[in-house]
């Protein structure tokens, strides 16, 4: 190459890709005891569900034994959990929440 070359030459940059991150759905528990007013609270205040929305997830939560609250990275997900588990203890509630991975595509 000539020097006149050299000025004129490009590099290429490789962009590397990256992943989504893993997503968790935050899941409430059905229990025998935590009254279902205190569930949609929860699901109102933690998770920012319309009244109507967290009527229909409450009701999941009792016929079918879990039901969605939402869906997070891990750090949002587990947050979330540790908010509501710790609002659940201090009322006295044994009102169980999980974070699981969601499936993968």
């Amino acid at each position: 190459m000539t020097r006149r070359d050299e000025q004129h030459s490009t590099q290429t940059l490789e962009r590397t890709e990256t992943e989504r991150p893993r997503l968790f759905r935050v899941l409430l528990l059905n229990d025998d005891y935590t009254p279902m007013d205190f569930v949609v609270l929860v699901l109102r205040r933690y998770f920012h569900k319309a009244e109507q929305d967290a009527q229909l997830i409450m009701l999941a939560v009792h016929h079918k034994g879990q039901g969605v609250a939402g869906v997070y990275p891990r750090d949002v997900a587990e947050t979330k959990v540790a908010q509501v588990m710790g609002h659940a203890q201090r009322e006295g509630h044994p009102l169980r929440v999980v974070a699981e991975p969601e499936a993968s595509e």
